[in-house]
């Protein structure tokens, strides 16, 4: 191929050829450490409020109510969030999202460290949520856009692993700082170790926004909006350092692509495009995308599409519903057992959690000493979770009566050792048949609406999430059965829906 390219340079090429010019070395290795923070952030985003919530309901007398709601406004947020950063990285670029979304992430995240009260710490989540769902959506077709097909088909491998990574620093994060007693007051503002803990998690947001600067614009989104001359110039960076020769020996002088050449209008060398011309080019692009919806609600994809949504839907709520509570469950049973407390089931921890807004204080300070330690064993099960989808391929949605058994089985255990172990087999189930909506959905749907229906899939999940959380704490407060058989009727509800979903996984994508 490289060969062919030199001895036609004056004949354009399309992305492939010549991105497969580019090789992979330096730049490559750049890139995907860059991603890494990236990836990281939206782990810790989601997850940081369940490690420190034991310790901050000490210092902001929550209710149980009160704990449900700051573990939905983050979901909250990627919801309202998700199409508008879709639109926003498709008509401005990636490059621009992947740094204003990390630096503004972390800004916000650090807000939220040195909140003081209980509304303080969900308004700033919430923003938290809103910003970092679009450089979490962004950099994986960043990533993609940056690599020929021979590297592409990795770069999901490479994603998840780096939000297993997340999954475990997260809670080596929160078993070396939460224990340490820190309190410090800087004027009337009062800082302890939990909101130490949410600021040292803004790093990779920073960290992100910072890497990201120093990376080129995507040359194939370059050249679906006709800028050429600078899809050259980063394709050219890219032949540099990965060659370690100059700009100028890159064997590809024209590039070509579906969309006219605008690069003169683009650049300023010609005429420049007018803010009326910008405006009308966004309007037709968004216009264009609420077009590809329609096929969405005419047979055969509307009842599919519907079947997928309630589905992922059931699913996410019900793994975050157990998953986010987790971390309080363990520090609750820790405390129980280290005050002596005859009863330390299931039962007997949630009845303790919605009833007790208010602890003595030798509660409190067991109870914020021992979230860490537990901590760690999460990491492990967030680990399980995302690596679960490396092998779905060999399961099926049928794996939902096993997290259903597993799910049930938590209703009867006694110890934290138990309830871990059974909760570990829960999540790693229902992460599988979660993993496995996602493939079967590229497999069943056709090219123009396939983004429109995973990010749409995302977004029902992230409803799950918020509609779970919200409503998990008022069926604790009912009785100790009331959660379990809300879960267990929506895995049933589920499971009926994976019945009628037939699709052959081995068709060609259409």
């Amino acid at each position: 191929m490289a060969n062919r390219a030199r001895d036609n340079a004056d004949e354009p090429a399309d992305f492939e050829t010549a991105i497969a010019e580019c090789g992979f070395g330096l730049f490559n290795v750049f890139i995907l450490c860059s991603a890494v923070p990236c990836l990281t952030a939206m782990v810790f985003s989601a997850s940081a409020l369940s490690y420190v919530m034991p310790s901050a309901e000490c210092d902001l007398d929550l209710s149980i109510v009160d704990k449900g709601m700051l573990h939905a406004v983050t979901y909250a947020g990627m919801i309202i969030s998700a199409v508008p950063w879709g639109f926003i990285a498709d008509t401005i670029g990636r490059r621009p999202v992947l740094i204003s979304g990390g630096w503004l992430d972390g800004f916000f995240v650090l807000c939220a460290s040195l909140s003081q009260n209980t509304a303080q710490l969900m308004a700033f989540k919430f923003f938290d949520g809103l910003i970092i769902c679009g450089p979490f959506a962004v950099v994986v077709s960043y990533l993609a856009e940056f690599h020929g097909k021979k590297h592409r088909p990795y770069i999901m491998l490479f994603v998840g692993l780096c939000v297993s990574i997340g999954s475990m620093i997260l809670p080596l994060l929160s078993y070396v700082l939460l224990p340490v007693p820190i309190l410090f007051t800087v004027s009337s503002m009062k800082f302890r170790t939990w909101q130490v803990f949410l600021a040292v998690s803004s790093a990779p947001s920073l960290l992100s926004g910072f890497l990201h600067i120093f990376l080129p614009e995507s040359p194939k989104f370059l050249m679906s909006q006709g800028n050429y001359k600078k899809a050259l110039d980063s394709l050219q960076r890219i032949y540099k350092l990965n060659k370690r020769k100059s700009k100028e020996s890159y064997p590809i002088k024209h590039l070509t692509d579906p969309t006219p050449d605008r690069s003169d209008d683009i650049d300023g060398t010609g005429r420049p495009s007018t803010l009326q011309e910008r405006f009308s080019r966004a309007k037709s692009k968004f216009i264009d995308g609420f077009k590809q919806l329609k096929p969405m609600f005419s047979s055969p994809y509307l009842a599919i599409s519907l079947q997928v949504y309630c589905l992922h839907f059931c699913q996410i709520m019900c793994v975050n519903s157990v998953r986010l509570w987790l971390p309080q469950i363990f520090a609750t049973m820790n405390a129980m057992d280290t005050l002596g407390a005859n009863d330390t089931s299931m039962c007997a921890v949630l009845e303790h959690n919605a009833n007790a807004k208010s602890m003595d204080e030798e509660e409190k300070r067991v109870e914020c000493a021992l979230v860490g330690r537990r901590s760690l064993v999460m990491g492990f099960q967030d680990l399980s979770w995302n690596w679960s989808g490396r092998f779905s391929d060999h399961f099926s949605l049928n794996e939902i009566p096993s997290g259903l058994e597993s799910h049930t089985d938590l209703y009867f255990v006694k110890t934290s050792l138990v309830t871990m172990m059974v909760s570990a087999v829960y999540l790693t189930m229902m992460g599988i048949c979660a993993t496995t909506i996602i493939g079967m959905s590229v497999v069943i749907f056709p090219t123009l609406m396939r983004t429109m229906v995973l990010l749409l899939i995302m977004t029902f999940g992230r409803l799950g999430s918020v509609s779970g959380n919200m409503l998990l704490p008022v069926f604790m407060q009912l009785s100790c059965l009331a959660p379990f058989l809300w879960l267990c009727s929506l895995m049933s509800i589920a499971f009926l829906f994976s019945l009628f979903l037939k699709v052959d996984d081995e068709q060609s994508l259409n």
